[in-house]
């Protein structure tokens, strides 16, 4: 079963755009519409608006702005814009992640420019409206940007969400216990660590006393501070202390050549000289070799499939 994911309709070449054209991104059509199952929106055709059509921007207030015709402020899409993106939210409210149009008045959710009087974008940037009604209808839900898909560790890390998520929809859909929610912590320990070791042991601690709080209430508050740890770029120190744990689950079961080959590849990642898939390649090899039950319910070693090849690359 593919996971949900929603979109941005001319990101999957679909001509919506206000000239009549696409943006398509073969990134999702090529790869990642194997394991995703779309959903595309257009909020301004969605809205009524013709293709192709005056094109809209920002203006005002960059906390609450208006969306108006470039050329014609008397023409505004505001309240049409918010409500689709409210009446969206609740509708997909089975999306696991969503995938934005950059730039875009309607979809951008990063630095979309807010025009002020004097014609001129405001030093700080806005957010496309059906993107904010979204994102505040949704605050976990990893959201991304269809540009910044394109930095090899920013598209890792919101792929990772992705998977994440749909992982604590699935505990949700089966019925919450304080034993599943503990042994969702501890598959995913080390994909924390890798994001924030600090973090990690501060929702250990948050689960330390797990039974004696209400599920519901403690899952609320568990799967915020999750997200919110998954979000964080892990760095190359951070994998390293990783790998190096992992590394110790074999330190009885490996020969001494094996041992320091291991080590000299972790070392090698370290220094940048190789990317991430190798150790991790190197490391399901030996535990293939020698399956130890811990470490084989690890998340880390396989947060989503090694089709999209995500890790050659960071």
């Amino acid at each position: 079963m593919r996971i949900k994911v929603g979109i941005s309709s001319c990101l999957l070449g679909e001509s919506v755009r206000f000239d009549g054209g696409h943006k398509h991104l073969r990134l999702c059509t090529e790869s990642l519409s194997r394991f995703f199952e779309f959903v595309p929106e257009c909020p301004e055709v969605g809205i009524g608006m013709g293709i192709p059509r005056k094109p809209i921007r920002l203006i005002g207030d960059v906390e609450s702005p208006q969306a108006v015709a470039v050329h014609d402020d008397r023409l505004n899409y505001t309240d049409k814009l918010t409500a689709f993106g409210e009446q969206k939210a609740r509708e997909h409210s089975d999306l696991c992640g969503y995938i934005f149009m950059k730039n875009s008045p309607s979809c951008g959710l990063f630095r979309v420019k807010v025009y002020q009087e004097n014609g001129c974008p405001a030093p700080e940037p806005g957010r496309g409206l059906y993107a904010d009604a979204l994102k505040k209808a949704h605050p976990l839900m990893p959201m991304e940007e269809s540009g910044r898909l394109n930095d090899p560790l920013l598209r890792e890390n919101f792929i990772t969400r992705v998977f994440a998520y749909h992982d604590w929809q699935k505990l949700v859909d089966s019925g919450l216990t304080h034993h599943k929610l503990i042994q969702f912590h501890t598959r995913y320990k080390y994909t924390l660590m890798a994001h924030s070791p600090k973090d990690y042991g501060e929702l250990g601690r948050m689960l330390a006393d797990a039974g004696k709080h209400d599920i519901d209430t403690l899952a609320k508050s568990y799967f915020s501070e999750l997200m919110t740890v998954l979000s964080r770029i892990a760095s190359r120190k951070t994998h390293t202390n990783v790998l190096m744990h992992i590394q110790g689950y074999l330190k009885q079961k490996l020969s001494r050549s094996e041992k320091q080959e291991l080590a000299d590849i972790i070392n090698r990642y370290r220094t940048a000289e190789l990317p991430l898939i190798v150790p991790i390649t190197l490391l399901k090899h030996h535990f293939s070799n020698h399956p130890d039950p811990y470490i084989a319910e690890q998340a880390y070693l396989q947060p989503y499939p090694d089709a999209l090849s995500l890790r050659n690359a960071i």
